[in-house]
């Protein structure tokens, strides 16, 4: 079962994300950054998006409880729930972070170093993920769903082992490029690392798939 707690935090920091961009709107100018692109130039919107941007944190709270309970394997839930529950916090303060960029440039434009900042965001979220990935049970919600994965709770163990360990890196990793100088240089390895990230433990979700059925 999941910790009562936990949930609770998790809304908390959904909504104070909206309380905060509530407070402060009435001094935001028009318009707001809302977007930094890699070439170190800057997308701005209407202020009102700000109210779109800082509600993400609540549907995902929302969907946090709905999503385990229509899972087929829901019951897996139980055997990991302090850590889906941490997981659930770590993703509101993330993005409580991304709204605290935005309107922080939006009423003293250069105070932070986005990129930088961003980066260390990031970082922070994949060090701590693959620390707790190797606990996540089979599922059909969260950790990294393959073909493969799903169809094996041995192949889904092993996954996200080795899953785990490549998140770490990338997060080490992640960290190191927030303080290069270049932006473009900073988005690029961004993209980089995820793929990588990403592709590694897919595929060898599938060779040890493989090596399973050969074996049976």
């Amino acid at each position: 079962m999941k910790n009562r707690k936990m949930r609770i935090i998790t809304y908390l920091i959904a909504f104070a994300g909206i309380l905060l961009a509530a407070a402060l709107y009435p001094l935001l100018p028009e318009q707001i950054p809302t977007h930094w692109n890699s070439d170190g130039t800057i997308t701005y919107s209407g202020k009102a998006t700000i109210f779109i941007t800082s509600g993400m944190g609540v549907l995902l709270a929302v969907l946090f409880d709905i999503l385990p309970k229509i899972d087929p394997r829901r019951n897996n839930y139980q055997k990991f729930g302090s850590y889906y529950d941490l997981f659930c916090i770590l993703i509101q303060i993330f993005l409580l972070l991304v709204n605290g960029i935005t309107l922080t440039e939006a009423l003293r434009p250069g105070t932070l170093s986005v990129p930088m900042t961003i980066m260390l965001g990031i970082g922070l979220l994949f060090l701590l993920t693959g620390n707790m990935m190797p606990k996540f049970k089979s599922n059909f919600y969260m950790g990294i769903k393959t073909p493969w994965t799903i169809s094996s709770e041995e192949v889904w163990r092993k996954t996200h082992r080795l899953g785990g360990k490549c998140f770490v890196l990338a997060g080490i990793f992640n960290i190191i490029c927030a303080f290069l100088p270049s932006t473009t240089a900073v988005f690029h390895g961004t993209i980089i690392v995820i793929l990588i990230t990403c592709l590694i433990p897919s595929v060898m979700s599938f060779i040890w798939w493989r090596q399973e059925q050969k074996g049976s």
